[in-house]
């Protein structure tokens, strides 16, 4: 049981505002979005991003339409260092694209944050200083004039060096840092003073984020804070109010859309709520639950599945399959009574008229989803029967998505015969399905070499019928047999790879590797699985990477480069 906690802890009240306005507003228009994947994201990980990860990653914010990127903490080491430079000194930064680096308000801190930023066409300086009473005296044993030098000093500091770089526009950032748990009126007058050393004015705002560092209230308590900030700074109009909620209470989406509705201009945050702790606040939740009200959050998830899989390679975090909107459940029916309403809702939603389908708060192809029902096996087995039979008759366990993709083939076979499916139907139907999808392309051998920091393949394949020898490169044999199979015009991507170890038993076989890979169209984005097993894991991977091309059904045809065997 747990302690009483009167004593313990602190009840954050309300600020006090007679004429609070927040509660009577919604939100009309998108904020200004930033993305603190590189930074809060990357620094929260088990392993931190390569280079080739977080240029990946890069790329994929650019592509969904942040105009702002925190890329790094390029003071904090020679690898933040080193990506910042990267971005610069080869171009990757597009247009209208504006880069932004963290710093504590220190000098040689600040000096080595802009001999990262040379050359750069415009960046934002973000630096910050503890404000919390507590926090301020106990880690760094400084008194609030103290704290207040140190911020004026740094803005002194960081606009020299802006002078010094006329080729690059710098726009400036402050956190007071625990913001959420700071006296108000200390709040105001260190922001104020920044603002104030930086001559801000209409035409060179300045961000001022005010920070949940640690969500200490309830979300109305952060909006309250927010508008108080809001009515109370100086200089408003030469201000860009910026929210950065962290989750602790699992309140960071409201606590931000409330912050919007007190006056915000911008949130931070990072996708699928990634961060210390229990995270930053979700961007992907928060955009598209403004799409739901009819707002254009002007960032484009209409892709969202390739999102979630470059986020999951990026981070090498699942994204929750109950997670809102992306989860690989969420467009998913298991009730039969769900199922019925959402099919006669389908049945009468009309393409003009506001989505109102019942248990869908929005309509999956705008997110390139498709709604799946998943059968009840039996009263018994429920709504995970058909991967717990295939599990404890085979041993093997399907990857989630996968599950959803496959009981719809068990879907499809129940109605079509109208009887309750037993272990031997639903092992028929996945070996049919998956194992036995050897047409029009056939697995035949594999022979694999090095070939310097690369694997390469000699492949052959029976296509309708014919043998071909292909050759290709990679970082992997999956990766090398893909860049082989363009030669036969084939063009896919790999969302996923997973492994198993099926035992005896499993179709009469003894131990085998059984492998699954997901594959996409690169053209029409459709994805499908295969499935391969065999006593060798990578012939298992080719065979179930085959499997999932003939189930997507790709055209290949020997080219000029394929060579007949």
């Amino acid at each position: 049981m747990l302690k009483q906690p009167t004593s313990k802890y602190q009840a954050f009240q309300p600020v006090r505002i007679q004429d609070r306005q927040w509660p009577s507003k919604t939100i009309d228009k998108a904020p200004i979005w930033m993305s603190t994947d590189l930074r809060d994201g990357n620094q929260a990980l088990f392993e931190p991003m390569s280079v080739d990860k977080k240029m990946r990653m890069f790329k994929t914010l650019c592509d969904i339409g942040f105009k702002e990127i925190e890329v790094g903490f390029p003071s904090a080491s020679q690898t933040e260092f080193d990506f910042v430079r990267k971005l610069i000194d080869e171009n990757h930064i597009p247009e209208g694209v504006h880069i932004e680096v963290l710093v504590q308000a220190r000098e040689h801190l600040i000096r080595r944050t802009f001999e990262s930023l040379k050359g750069a066409r415009s960046a934002i300086v973000h630096f910050y200083t503890a404000t919390n009473d507590h926090f301020r005296e106990v880690v760094f044993g400084m008194n609030r004039e103290e704290v207040t030098k140190m911020a004026v000093d740094a803005v002194e500091l960081i606009k020299q060096l802006a002078a010094d770089m006329p080729e690059t526009q710098i726009m400036l950032e402050y956190s007071p840092e625990h913001f959420s748990s700071t006296d108000l009126d200390f709040a105001r007058d260190i922001c104020d003073a920044v603002t104030a050393a930086w001559g801000a004015t209409p035409e060179r705002k300045v961000i001022l984020n005010l920070p949940a560092t640690v969500e200490v209230a309830t979300p109305n308590v952060y909006a309250d804070q927010i508008e108080w900030m809001h009515r109370h700074l100086a200089r408003r109009d030469s201000v860009i109010l910026s929210l950065h909620p962290h989750n602790d209470r699992g309140t960071a989406v409201a606590a931000a859309e409330l912050g919007l509705l007190a006056g915000a201009d911008r949130v931070e945050g990072c996708l699928f709520g990634n961060g210390e702790r229990t995270g930053n606040v979700d961007l992907v939740t928060v955009a598209l639950n403004l799409y739901t009200q009819g707002v254009d959050p002007e960032l484009d998830f209409s892709s969202i599945n390739d999102i979630a899989r470059t986020y999951e390679y990026c981070t090498q975090l699942p994204v929750h399959p109950r997670h809102p909107y992306v989860g690989d459940l969420v467009f998913t029916a298991f009730s039969g009574s769900h199922q019925d309403a959402i099919k006669k809702g389908f049945a009468t939603q009309k393409v003009e008229e506001t989505w109102t389908v019942p248990y869908l708060p929005i309509d999956p192809a705008d997110v390139g989803r498709t709604y799946d029902s998943i059968i009840r096996i039996n009263s018994q087995s429920g709504k995970g029967g058909v991967a717990y039979l295939l599990e404890s008759e085979h041993q093997i366990v399907m990857p989630r998505r996968m599950q959803v993709e496959f009981s719809g083939v068990v879907q499809r076979h129940a109605d079509a015969v109208g009887t309750e499916i037993d272990a031997k139907t639903i092992w028929d139907l996945f070996s049919q399905t998956y194992i036995d999808a050897r047409s029009p392309i056939a697995y035949v051998n594999h022979r694999l070499s090095e070939h310097g920091s690369q694997q390469a393949i000699e492949l052959d394949l029976d296509v309708h019928g014919v043998r071909h020898r292909l050759h290709g490169e990679g970082n992997g044999p999956i990766d090398a047999a893909i860049n082989a199979m363009r030669r036969l015009g084939i063009d896919v991507q790999v969302r996923s790879y997973e492994e198993r170890s099926v035992g005896e038993g499993t179709a009469g076989s003894h131990a085998q590797a059984c492998a699954f890979v997901e594959v996409a169209d690169v053209h029409s984005r459709t994805e499908r699985f295969g499935v391969g097993l065999d006593g060798n894991i990578v012939t298992a991977a080719l065979k179930a990477t085959v499997s999932a091309l003939n189930r997507l059904g790709v055209k290949a045809g020997q080219t000029d480069q394929a060579q007949a065997a």
